[in-house]
């Protein structure tokens, strides 16, 4: 099937609301999940998606350990694909990112004024 863009601007916000966990391929063994392209290891990170006055509590792929992404924390994301699937009766929406990580604040004059020890 079609993996389709998510425009991630529309969103209000984008907040972990579960912390990323590798993805097991294999129960038994623990044989974690790899991306097909650069062979790291895929994690699963639940993000809270803000839109408006409603929001929904996604699982979304990501290759590599999304370094820093905590709990609470607002998050950007890039490049996010939702892809239908179905499979054997079951169907579902699979979400993937090339990359998640936390989301910094622009530094404000007057903060960066006392990081230069003027105080203004």
């Amino acid at each position: 099937m079609v993996a389709l863009p998510i425009d991630t601007a529309k969103f209000t916000g984008i907040i972990c609301a579960v912390a990323p966990t590798p993805r097991v391929a294999n129960r038994e063994t623990g044989q974690l999940r790899v991306d097909r392209e650069t062979g790291q290891t895929l994690y699963q990170v639940g993000l809270c998606l803000m839109a408006g006055t409603t929001a929904e509590v996604v699982n979304v792929s990501v290759p590599g350990e999304p370094t820093g992404v905590q709990n609470g924390a607002p998050v950007q994301v890039r490049d996010l694909y939702a892809t239908p699937w179905e499979n054997e009766g079951r169907h579902g929406i699979a979400f993937r990112a090339a990359e998640i990580k936390p989301l910094t604040a622009p530094a404000s004059s007057s903060s960066a004024s006392a990081r230069k020890g003027t105080g203004e």
